[in-house]
């Protein structure tokens, strides 16, 4: 009898220890880290309460996410399930191993209708890392009170004869942040050239790399020599400058405080006959490997529920958001947006951001770079070798 009782005992113990380990997760549970702003959370939570009721979706906010992944993403106990981020950071976490291959959790054929620019942004060494849900480019945008429509330059040769015709006393006709490397790839992709190659060599055509940032200077000359966002935003935001190069997100405050504002394609390069072209930054949700493979049902689910149009729909009305699905594009409201068409149709020119792990040493070189010749005057074949030398030296060591 006293061995039956405590055998019992002893299973009683036994029965909430296990499911304490193991296959203890909730796999109705999801969590997803992001760093996005309210109204894109907010549409993505509404929409999955109604697509996937059966799963719980619980959106976490991280400021530093990235760092936080690069701490804990092999650890299932602490990372996420899944998150919301930006494409070009695939490569770092691919190459750690915490990424799940996407298309494997996905019906057949399902992205057959995605913006081919998303897909290519989202793939790394050929596996799709990420399910695109929007993009965000770099746009020409105008103040109707000052540039009229038959103003609006075509060419980079039209846009500097407006500067110089419209700046001085305080007022600019057009303002960019030069000097900063994400504004700057525009030029140099309308020049033939781009920063780092697929394969991690840094500025793969150098003389097209030198040609644009010598072509760029006269347009500097017409600018502040203050280059950061505050500044630029600053200005057109106050009348102070008829055009710029903004994101989308200037778009609220433009708005918000009475400019008439109009959105235009990139100048075309005359030297070269293509246009300025920004980078995309494409925004998707991530998938780390052990969520893939603990709770593989619950993530489909999800991931199923994002591919209908809908949420296309919903992030565009309530956030300017450009989606990857070209099926949200046949909504009338959408349809009827100035912002989201002019991303669209950027993206017919727009570059990926490189994903790979180098792009990160890549920022700060060719921010040093352009400091160097539009800010401090050095000569730009002398700035241009130390900075491919410092960028060979840099990259080598990540290996």
């Amino acid at each position: 009898m006293k061995r039956t009782i405590t055998l019992l005992l002893v299973l009683a113990l036994l029965v909430p220890l296990a499911a304490c380990g193991g296959e203890s997760t909730d796999t109705g549970r999801l969590v997803v880290w992001h760093d996005k702003e309210d109204a894109v959370i907010e549409a993505l939570s509404a929409y999955l309460t109604q697509a996937v009721p059966e799963v719980e979706v619980v959106f976490e906010k991280k400021t530093s996410l990235t760092d936080s992944l690069k701490l804990v993403g092999n650890d299932p106990s602490s990372a996420p399930d899944m998150f919301i981020f930006a494409h070009d950071k695939v490569g770092v976490f691919a190459e750690m191993g915490i990424l799940a291959d996407v298309r494997p959790l996905l019906d057949e054929g399902v992205l057959d209708g995605w913006l081919p620019m998303t897909l290519e942004a989202a793939t790394y060494k050929g596996t799709l890392y990420q399910l695109p849900l929007y993009f965000e480019t770099l746009l020409f945008m105008y103040n109707k009170r000052y540039m009229q429509d038959e103003q609006v330059p075509a060419t980079t040769e039209e846009l500097y004869a407006y500067m110089e015709q419209n700046t001085g006393r305080g007022r600019y006709g057009f303002v960019e942040q030069h000097s900063t490397a994400y504004y700057s790839a525009a030029w140099i992709h309308g020049f033939g050239g781009s920063i780092v190659s697929e394969d991690g060599v840094p500025f793969p055509e150098p003389e097209a790399v030198k040609d644009a940032l010598r072509y760029h200077l006269k347009f500097v000359a017409l600018m502040p020599g203050e280059t950061e966002y505050s500044t630029v935003n600053t200005l057109f935001l106050e009348g102070k400058a008829d055009a710029t190069i903004g994101g989308p997100w200037m778009v609220p405050s433009a708005r918000e405080v009475g400019i008439e504002l109009s959105i235009a394609p990139m100048p075309v390069v005359d030297e070269t006959g293509e246009a300025l072209a920004p980078y995309s930054g494409v925004q998707g949700v991530q998938v780390l490997r052990f969520a893939a493979e603990d709770k593989a049902e619950a993530v489909k689910a999800v991931l199923s529920a994002l591919c209908a149009p809908q949420i296309g729909i919903d992030l565009a009305l309530a956030s300017g958001c450009a989606p990857a699905n070209a099926a949200c594009y046949d909504d009338a409201q959408v349809a009827d947006d100035e912002l989201v068409q002019a991303m669209r149709s950027t993206a017919e020119i727009a570059v990926p951001m490189p994903n790979i792990p180098e792009m990160d040493v890549m920022w700060t070189v060719v921010s040093n770079l352009l400091t160097d010749v539009n800010l401090s005057g050095a000569d730009v074949d002398a700035a241009f070798d130390e900075a491919l030398s410092e960028a060979e030296g840099l990259i080598a060591n990540m290996k």
